[in-house]
């Protein structure tokens, strides 16, 4: 390409650098992935509307890991081989219990992974975790070498019976 054709383009770009205002300049990223502009995203607000689905979601989910033997410790998010063998991630029974709760078996219908119940028990990770940074809180939380079957049941639970208070207090 010869230079008479470059030459406008980079007068062009350099114009346009130039003009850039304050105004136009982006704001400061977001502390956390999981924040917008240092506000929480939407799904991570604790103040969406619960409903009885979500309640049996996590009653199912605590049925499917029933006991130690059921578990699943190391989680891929991938659901199919944990069916297969019977025995669930903390994110698979989750996720077939959301499923079941939903009325749907249709995976890509049950892709909403942030409806009440599970928001839940991520909210119960972090502070299991003391607000440890995890990438994918339900999976990390499952496959750390530090986390329990009990600490499984614990977040659970403690989902559970905020989602339990949050339904009386409607």
């Amino acid at each position: 390409m010869s230079s008479h054709r470059i030459l406008p383009f980079v007068l062009l770009m350099s114009l346009t650098a130039c003009t850039t205002t304050e105004a136009q300049t982006p704001a400061a990223p977001a502390s956390h992935p999981r924040e917008k502009f240092g506000d929480p995203v939407e799904y991570e607000r604790r103040d969406v509307p619960v409903s009885i689905e979500d309640l049996k979601t996590l009653e199912r989910a605590s049925e499917l890991l029933g006991n130690e033997s059921v578990w699943n410790r190391n989680d891929d998010r991938l659901c199919t081989d944990d069916e297969a063998m019977n025995k669930r991630s903390l994110f698979c029974a989750l996720h077939r219990a959301s499923a079941e709760s939903y009325g749907s078996h249709d995976s890509a219908r049950v892709a909403d992974h942030r409806r009440v119940a599970l928001q839940e028990v991520r909210f119960a990770v972090e502070e299991a975790t003391r607000g440890r940074d995890l990438n994918h809180r339900l999976m990390d939380f499952n496959n750390l070498p530090e986390t329990r079957f009990a600490d499984i049941q614990g977040v659970l639970a403690r989902a559970t019976e905020r989602v339990r208070a949050r339904l009386a207090a409607k």
